[in-house]
């Protein structure tokens, strides 16, 4: 098993990887909540729920913990205020208490959704995050951001709350449908255009593989995008400067979710686009070599053919771009590439200049 330790004093915690570590949650959990734990909710949603709550619910049993189940309807449009009241409807009614947990079985959506009623129900509970897509295992599950959609803008109703656990089974995987994967996959190389041009590298030359879900090389890339952001979230828990990094792409990508209303495009999917236009505005700017453009194009395009994204209307993106939670004194903030392996954050980006990387982009 590989352990990522995520150290923040009493709020630090456990990544925990390795294959079949689903049927080990309750010892895990048990471990990480204590013996005053009484009760586990069990959060996913409607498609994860059917495959592998059921294992889930039985090695938390097993553990000593009375367990409750709660599922949510499956995509980003459920990320939503609505469903967060029913979910604290159900912690209600079942009496969960401060000592409990709450377990989010899922994707990004899932963790997310949980996250934030356990950052807010009886003013904060314990969540143990039990990623089940590519994306959530490597990216959303680590460093503690919860929060809901709303229909002006994403994941803009939120708050900061560690989990007490992260366990990650990466034959989970093994159901995933390909387009999900492959959202996953376009997070994967923001890691290594922001941090590590080695990683960058071998997901490049080792895209067939991960694809098939070669064990080994899916372990690797799992761990290690897992430490690089726990390293920058020890750095910065709160977003306050060096975190801001794990945003390339995003300030398009979530503009793009927004302007879609969360139906088009699965996450991954709207920040491989982000990291398109981000890049082509960096190399516009004169900051990133055109060599260096090509290869992060390239790399992106290797992953899979994007959603069709041309007849999106620029002006729609550009104003959900203005209501994103990163802009400051009325401007977008872009996290651009200056090699790979390194970015700068940029608020001073012509408008001109975004709106032509962004038309290229979709393109």
């Amino acid at each position: 098993m590989r352990t990522v330790p995520v150290k923040l004093a009493a709020r630090g915690y456990k990544i925990q990887i390795s294959a079949g570590l689903l049927d080990g949650l309750g010892q895990l959990a048990r471990v990480a909540l204590g013996e005053n734990a009484r009760q586990a909710a069990v959060v996913s949603n409607d498609t994860v729920d059917s495959m592998y709550a059921g294992r889930a619910l039985k090695s938390l049993a097993r553990a000593d913990f009375k367990v409750h189940r709660f599922s949510i309807g499956d995509g980003e449009r459920f990320k939503s205020l609505r469903t967060a009241e029913s979910l604290f409807a159900f912690l209600i009614e079942n009496r969960i208490e401060r000592s409990d947990a709450i377990v989010a079985l899922g994707g990004g959506v899932v963790g997310d959704l949980a996250g934030f009623a356990a950052a807010t129900y009886l003013r904060g509970i314990r969540i143990i995050q039990v990623p089940t897509t590519l994306l959530a295992q490597i990216d959303s599950s680590v460093g503690g951001k919860t929060a809901v959609n709303h229909p002006l803008g994403k994941n803009l109703i939120g708050a900061f709350h560690q989990p007490s656990l992260v366990v990650i089974d990466p034959d989970l995987l093994r159901s995933l449908p390909a387009r999900q994967l492959q959202s996953g996959l376009y997070e994967a190389i923001k890691y290594g255009v922001i941090r590590d041009r080695r990683l960058f590298n071998r997901i490049a030359s080792n895209i067939d593989k991960l694809r098939k879900l070669g064990s080994d090389e899916l372990e690797h890339l799992i761990s290690r995008c897992c430490a690089i952001k726990a390293q920058v979230v020890q750095n910065d828990e709160r977003e306050d400067g060096l975190r801001r990094i794990l945003n390339f792409g995003h300030t398009v990508g979530h503009a793009m979710e927004a302007a879609t209303r969360y139906r088009r495009f699965l996450h991954g999917e709207a920040v491989g686009y982000g990291m398109r236009a981000a890049s082509r505005i960096s190399e516009r700017m004169g900051l990133l070599t055109a060599g260096d453009l090509e290869r992060i194009e390239a790399t992106i395009a290797s992953v899979g053919d994007l959603p069709d994204a041309h007849t999106l209307a620029l002006d729609d993106i550009l104003s959900a771009m203005n209501r994103d939670k990163k802009v400051e004194a009325g401007k977008a903030a872009f996290v651009v590439p200056v090699e790979i392996g390194r970015v700068v954050i940029r608020s001073d980006v012509p408008p001109q200049v975004v709106r032509a990387a962004l038309k290229d982009a979709l393109a």
